[in-house]
């Protein structure tokens, strides 16, 4: 008996998984479904029955048993499964309030220099869409903390955000930001609400030295404000820019850039807190 279970012990057992079993999409997982004619729609992965919109219902296990990049067929059409990106989310999500839209806010993360791990302080969550693109640059250790006047906002907000894996580092709180009894050493600040220059003395001070702060306003009468603002409370490095985006139209018979351009929407104002606040 001792020598066959030698034996035994001396043998290698190999156990090979299947690259498809390997690559199947797990539980919880955010899917984006693309039909023939660009429809898209995100659902959550799950072995139950899943509720799509004017699909209707869906048996979930076949995407749970599905890779990304395979086809799947949903009442008599095809559908491409991909991982969503944050401008498909973009794309997609209910908007009640008008967006900061993506030309300019996948540049405010950069310029507040965000990263995982970093500390996000928010004012005028609207839609959520500037939400979903910070959350996506601090997760999946950092912390967005939003404030919005409007329950309605928040409700539409709550429900865009959920369609994103990063929701579990988002809190949202109903107040106004200029008021409001603020947590300490945020790293960074944004501000997309009609008078930002009333909120930077209470969110300058909640901020870490070196923090930094992005006010976006649409008009040149808030940049002036804004900005006189930031100087009189001392804060440094204040900078002040539109982004301007064309597109190219690239075929056959050559390259040209497209007649239309997605113009002014707003304009993104920067500064950097390097020392105590002081108040007016």
């Amino acid at each position: 008996m001792k020598e066959e279970c030698a034996s035994l012990d001396a043998q290698k057992i190999i156990i090979r998984i299947s690259p498809n079993a390997q690559n199947m999409i797990a539980e919880g997982t955010k899917v984006l479904l693309i039909d023939s004619q660009d429809k898209r729609v995100i659902v959550t992965a799950s072995r139950k029955i899943i509720e799509v919109g004017a699909l209707g219902v869906i048996d979930g296990s076949k995407i749970c048993d599905s890779s990304f990049g395979e086809k799947l067929g949903i009442g008599g059409r095809e559908f491409l499964i991909v991982r969503p990106s944050v401008r498909d989310i973009l794309r997609i999500i209910e908007r009640r309030a008008q967006i900061i839209v993506p030309k300019d806010s996948f540049l405010i993360p950069m310029y507040l220099d965000l990263g995982a791990g970093s500390k996000v302080l928010e004012a005028g969550v609207g839609s959520g869409a500037l939400t979903i693109v910070l959350l996506k640059a601090v997760a999946p250790s950092g912390k967005v903390v939003s404030y919005d006047l409007r329950e309605d906002h928040a409700v539409i907000a709550k429900k865009n955000v959920m369609l994103t894996d990063n929701n579990s580092i988002w809190k949202l709180r109903i107040g106004d930001i200029c008021t409001a009894d603020l947590e300490d050493d945020f790293d960074a600040a944004v501000l997309d609400m009609p008078n930002p220059w009333d909120a930077l003395v209470n969110v300058a001070g909640a901020l870490t030295i070196g923090g930094q702060i992005c006010c976006y306003v649409p008009n040149t009468n808030q940049l002036h404000q804004t900005v006189a603002k930031m100087e009189s409370l001392g804060l440094s490095d204040i900078h002040a820019f539109e982004t301007l985006q064309r597109e190219m139209i690239v075929h056959e018979g050559g390259v040209r850039p497209s007649f239309d351009m997605l113009g002014h929407t707003g304009y993104m104002v920067f500064s950097r807190k390097v020392r105590l606040v002081r108040p007016e």
